[in-house]
């Protein structure tokens, strides 16, 4: 009796006069209780809505030495998978010339105007509702030689931050006289190869 009374006041009581069977119970309820928290569900999906409608007029928008571009799904909403960048190239503008992408894919889906693609050794006047895609290791580019503004979306996956790339740009293209090697650098980074890089410069020589 002394014992247990000892063991009750030494706050201890609880734990040891409780049956083996309760203990073992607790337990497994607590390890059970663990692996409910961690272990994850292999034959359920768990639903989100992540989804994100862009409007007509909606994204950050930025002015590259009069090309416009607009972001419209980024790479922080893909986890960097998929880029879709809306531009607008001014009539005799050059967008880019010969260069090639070593990680990403990209397409190019015009919607007002015509657009001079360049593959290669090609070249191929895409108009609205044209789509061009450009795998990883093709040399390509794009200009509009016309009188009117051209309007297309520029899709690129996976993203590799593209957005980091058209802020470079901005920066870069709005600086007079253009820097080549800053040019090169940006487009280095962000996995761009000119074929010439004597004649990569987005300007008429």
């Amino acid at each position: 009796m002394i014992r247990k009374e000892f063991i009750k006041y030494t706050g201890l009581g609880a734990i040891f006069l409780m049956s083996p069977q309760l203990l073992l119970s607790k337990h497994k309820l607590s390890i059970t209780k663990r692996k409910m928290e961690k272990e994850p569900n292999y034959f359920e999906d768990i639903l989100e809505d992540n989804a994100r409608v862009i409007l007509p007029g909606e994204g950050e928008h930025l002015n590259l030495n009069g090309i416009s571009v607009t972001f419209k799904v980024t790479s922080e909403l893909t986890n960097s998978q998929l880029g879709v960048y809306e531009i607008r190239l001014p009539p005799k503008t050059i967008g880019a010339k010969l260069h090639y992408h070593r990680f990403m894919d990209e397409t190019f889906i015009v919607q007002k105007g015509n657009l001079l693609i360049e593959v290669g050794d090609r070249q191929q006047i895409a108009g609205p509702g044209t789509i061009a895609y450009v795998p990883r290791f093709t040399p390509h580019g794009f200009r509009n030689d016309s009188d009117e503004t051209v309007q297309l979306l520029l899709i690129f996956n996976p993203a590799e931050k593209r957005e980091g790339f058209f802020k470079g740009l901005h920066e870069t293209l709005n600086e007079v006289p253009i820097d080549p090697k800053k040019y090169l650098k940006l487009y280095n980074k962000y996995d761009s190869f000119p074929i010439d890089a004597n004649n990569m410069l987005p300007i008429e020589e």
